[in-house]
This record gives C-alpha cells, structure tokens and sequence, in this order.
C-alpha cells in the first residue's frame, strides 16, 4: 500500500537513459523490481512509456494544467465579464463553487488511476524505490542510479546549498536571506526630501510601477518563464536533456539559492580529456528565452571547454521568477556550486552569456573579481532604450521607473566594476537589441556596452578624438568596412602595445588607467582603435543566430 501512495504522489517519469558505464553496479536500493532493459541506441526514442492507464490520466491532467495556465492569464478579464453580466452574486457563485469541488474530486480520482497504472508498471516502481532512497541516504551510488532517469526535476533532491559552510569560505561576507548585494539606482528626483508626504505622493506611481512589472513587464521581459511556451517547448528539451546526459555525459544537479529557488544546472566535465581547454570552465547564462538544453551552452562544448549551464528562476526546472534580486541569487549558487562542488578556481572560470544572460554574467564579474574571463555575446548596456523602443512612447515616464524600480538590468555599470579581460560579440544584423532598424548598425547597444567600458578603462584615451574614430569604426558593418578604418588610422599595433605595457608595469593593472594623457591626438586615436578591435569582435549574422565554435575565443589581455 506504501508503494501504491508512492505511486500516486510520484512525479511524472519522462525518460530512461541509457547507460553510460560500461558496466552496472549492483544496486544498493531495496525492492528493485525487474530490471530494466537497455533502451535503444537513439539518444531521443528511449522515453519512459507508460501503460495505458497511466497514459490516458497523464494526457487529462496534462490538458486540464494548461486549461488551468489559460485561466490564470485571462482571470482578470473573465472577472470583469462576470462582474458585467451579474455572475458575481452570492446565489450564483455557491453553484458554481459545487461544480468546481466536482471537478477537483473528478481529477483526484483520475491522479489515483494514474498512480494505480504506475503502480503495474515494473520501470516506475523501480524509478520511485531510486528516489524514495536517494531522498533518504544521498549515498554516490543512490545519486548514480537517479542520474539515469529524467523526471519532474521538483522531486529531485537538492545536491547543493547555499549555506553549506564550505561555500562560504572564500566569500565575503556571504548573502542573507534577503538576497546577494545589487547595484541600486540612483533616485529619479536627487535632492527631494524623503517626507511623509513625498511618499504618499509617490504611492500610486509605485503601486503602478509594481503592478506592471509583475504581470506585464516580466513576462515581456523573460517569456521562457510562461509555462504554456514551456509546455510546447518540452519535447525539445526533453531531447536536449538527452544529448547532454548521453552523449556529452553531463551532470544534472539542483542547488538552492539562499532565496529558496532551485536551480536546475547542468555540468559537463572535460578535464579528463586530451583537449587543454578542458582545463577552463565556461559557465553559460542564457537569453530570456533560452534553455541550457538547446542553449548557447553548445558553443563552448564544441570548442572543448567544460560547461555549466543553468536555467533561469522559473525556467523549467527551475523554481521562482526572474527578477534582477533572484537571478543574481541564482548565478551567486551557481559560482559557489562550480567553486565548492565542482572544484574550479576562479582563475580557471570564464563566463559567457548571451543576450539578457549579460546581466547575471556582469553581476558574476562585479561579485568574483577573479574569474578569469567575461566573454558578452549580442548583450547591452541598460534595459531602459530597449524597453522603451517596444512601449509607447505616452508610456516613457512609466516604463522608466518601472525598469529602475523592479526590472534594472545595468549591465554597463556591472561590467565597469570588473578588472579582468572582456570580449563582446556583436551582431551585425541584430534585430533585438538595436532601437530603430536591425540594418541601423549604430542603434546597436553593444556599442554603448563597448564604449561605456572603454570610458570608463582608459578615460584619456577615450576622450572626444579617441571615440569619434572608435564610433567610425563601429559604423562598419562588415570585415572589409572594419579593414579599411583601421588602416585609414595607421594602426601601429606593436607601438600600441608597448606604451600600454609600459603604462601598466609603471602603474600596475588595476582600472581605469590615464594612460595617453600626455600624448598627441594621433596617438590616442590609434590606441582608442587598438583597444576597440580588442575588445569587440562583429559576427554577421542576426540575434537568435548560434554561435559557431571558432567565433568563441578568450578575451585579449596584456
């Protein structure tokens, strides 16, 4: 009977891998039932398949989830029709309270079906006396076994937390409860005494501010966080999840924020290989509608390197929203899991983001000062020209706050706080992050992430003959346009390099530098160019594009 109530509140089983040790160890799980056959030798046909019991239950609970997701979303607007049409009142409302309560006995005995057909199942009753286990001893050999299935990861056990005192050795300080440390903005109105009634004044201003942010704007912001995209997305994933189990062998794990959000990440190990770049870990954090499965992940998995991908809060399997807040305290788990866990030095983790990942890459870089590298791929500056390129333009002053207040994603500010090498990849034909036209190549706001940087690294050198020629030079859309400013200017590569040098063994490396201060203008713009090329590298192609292995490269450094 306990494996019966075990069945019934299991979670959904998905996929059987197959396996990846040449041979099995013997199980330490009791009440192992027949064993499991191999799977075939495709990596995306070897789903777990149900009986026919537990398959139709599957399918009715399954569709009256996103019955459920669609009322959820249009609530407010069928609230208001009922309320229109009279449906609101008490004598209405009790019948309709009576169907709802059928409903839900209906599918509490259609749940027990479900159960009593895993139940027959010999496959997921082994599956559920793995994780019954697991969840009691988180012996190797209990987490070896779960490894080989694929399921609803809420009822994976964590393997990492933030407050395991290991984790917090090297850190300063350490966040609290209430989150890791964020940039904060500066107040809108400087100078304006904080009175009561200042506040009272400000009251309806914020309430709408926080009204959109959270229905709204954050769905806007991040849609891989919508659970009906997620829904249709899952056979996708399903099979990215596969390819990276069993043919990269990785690693699936979940870690806790000190939110309480569970990340679900996943590491491919490649220090055993021949391959020196094995040695490097790239942690991947992805755009507002990617997925470690079928992420940018793959691009430094073809170059060699090993990998930690990792989902957004509220992105399959992972708990939460993606909020500035929570996605910061997601990426600080994630660092202390590749630290602590994994067994990487900073010096030997490089972060690479694409798109909206660039916020939580820079937070990494601003809070880990010692990682090795930052590599930004179609990232930007500041979210507030892009969310006020989609939004009316009545709407400024809202959208404005609102993106300050609750969605404020300073990557620039963020970036300029890190001491270390960074490569920016910008695309030529990005759709996403210009704010006019994609063939607008200077509405691109990877220049202003570029410029931002440089101003801030080498301030003389980017004084206004330095970035009037880097900003020509970020006019060329192509490498035979980028040639041909570069040459106009006479670049003397080896000259720049030697003053640069110079600079930094007289003054040591820390930023910003005043290197040019005392030079010719002609100097400084072959500098401003030098440092420019170094630092940005153009990709042609649009935003959604992948990034082909041979265009991931390591940052420049002295």
């Amino acid at each position: 009977m306990a494996k019966l109530l075990s069945c019934v509140l299991g979670p959904r089983l998905y996929k059987i891998y197959r396996e990846r040790d040449s041979e099995r160890a013997p199980s330490s799980v009791p009440e192992t039932p027949t064993p499991v056959s191999n799977p075939p030798s495709s990596s995306w046909d070897t789903y777990y398949q149900p009986r026919a019991l537990e398959k139709h239950a599957d399918s009715i609970l399954a569709l009256a989830s996103v019955f459920w997701s669609i009322s959820y979303y249009s609530s407010p607007f069928a609230f208001f029709y009922l309320y229109r049409k009279g449906y609101l009142s008490l004598s209405k409302v009790v019948p309709f309270s009576h169907y709802a309560g059928t409903l839900l006995l209906l599918l509490a005995g259609i749940a027990c079906l479900r159960g009593i057909g895993r139940w027959t199942n010999p496959q997921y009753r082994q599956f559920i006396s793995i994780l019954e286990a697991t969840h009691r001893n988180h012996s190797a050999e209990n987490k070896r076994q779960l490894a080989n299935y694929n399921f609803d990861f809420r009822s994976w056990p964590v393997d990492f937390h933030w407050e395991e005192p290991s984790s917090r050795k090297e850190s300063r300080g350490g966040p609290s409860r209430r989150g890791v440390a964020l940039l904060r903005p500066e107040p809108l109105h400087r100078g304006t005494a904080d009175t009561f009634l200042n506040r009272v004044k400000k009251l309806p201003c914020q309430i709408t501010s926080y009204l959109v942010a959270h229905t709204l704007g954050r769905r806007m912001l991040y849609p891989g966080s919508v659970y009906l995209l997620q829904k249709a997305l899952m056979p996708v994933l399903l099979q990215g999840q596969a390819r990276l189990v069993e043919e990269c062998n990785g690693r699936r794990a979940k870690l806790l924020a000190c939110d309480g959000n569970e990340i679900d990440t996943m590491f491919v190990d490649r220090r055993g290989t021949a391959e020196p770049q094995g040695q490097k870990l790239v942690i991947c954090c992805e755009g507002n509608a990617g997925f470690y499965e079928v992420g940018c992940v793959s691009t430094p998995l073809e170059a060699g390197y090993s990998v930690l991908g990792w989902n957004h809060p509220g992105f399959a399997g992972s708990t939460g929203v993606p909020f500035p807040q929570n996605e910061a305290n997601a990426m600080d788990v994630v660092v202390q899991f590749a630290i602590h866990r994994l067994g990487f030095q900073p010096q030997d983790i490089v972060v690479y983001a694409w798109s909206i990942g660039g916020f939580t890459a820079t937070w990494a870089a601003m809070c880990y000062p010692d990682i090795s590298a930052v590599v930004l791929d179609a990232s930007f500056d500041d979210l507030v020209p892009l969310a006020l390129k989609v939004m009316p333009d009545s709407w400024r002053a809202l959208v404005t706050r609102t993106v300050r207040q609750h969605l404020n994603l300073n990557n620039a500010e963020q970036l300029c706080r890190y001491q270390g090498p960074v490569l920016l990849i910008r695309r030529t034909k990005d759709e996403i992050i210009t704010t006019t036209v994609p063939e607008d190549i200077m509405s691109n706001r990877g220049n202003d992430l570029l410029l931002k940087l440089l101003q801030f690294r080498y301030p003389r050198v980017m004084a206004e003959d330095g970035l009037r020629v880097v900003r020509q030079w970020l006019e060329a859309s192509s490498q035979l346009e980028e040639a041909s400013v570069y040459s106009r200017w006479e670049v003397e590569e080896d000259w720049c390099l030697s003053v640069l040098r110079s600079y930094q063994a007289e003054h040591g490396p820390d930023f910003p530098w005043s290197v040019g201060e005392d030079m010719e203008a002609e100097g400084r713009q072959q500098l401003a160019l030098f440092l420019a090329r170094k630092h940005l590298h153009n990709f042609e192609a649009t935003h959604c594009t992948p990034l082909p292995a041979q265009h991931f490269q390591m940052p420049w450094h002295l």
